[in-house]
């Protein structure tokens, strides 16, 4: 009877012992994960912040040539 109630004890123990390493390791592979997606992310951020940057200028540039050509009248 002692026996049976250690054994079922045990059972219990490894058992929340086993879920608790799933739910760890869970949470390793979301962090891994949202590291990889944060680095994509930012390397597509950084290519757009180019493109409007460059196109900021440009923009600039043609309404300062319009500007002193006269066509922009204020």
């Amino acid at each position: 009877m002692q026996d049976q109630k250690i054994e079922k004890i045990t059972e219990v123990a490894v058992n929340i012992t086993k879920i608790l390493v799933i739910i760890y390791l869970g949470f390793v592979e979301v962090f891994k994960i949202s590291k990889l997606l944060r680095e994509k992310l930012d390397a597509e951020f950084d290519i757009s912040r180019k493109w409007a940057s460059q196109n900021y200028s440009i923009l600039k540039k043609r309404l300062a040539e319009e500007k002193v050509a006269g066509v922009i009248k204020n």
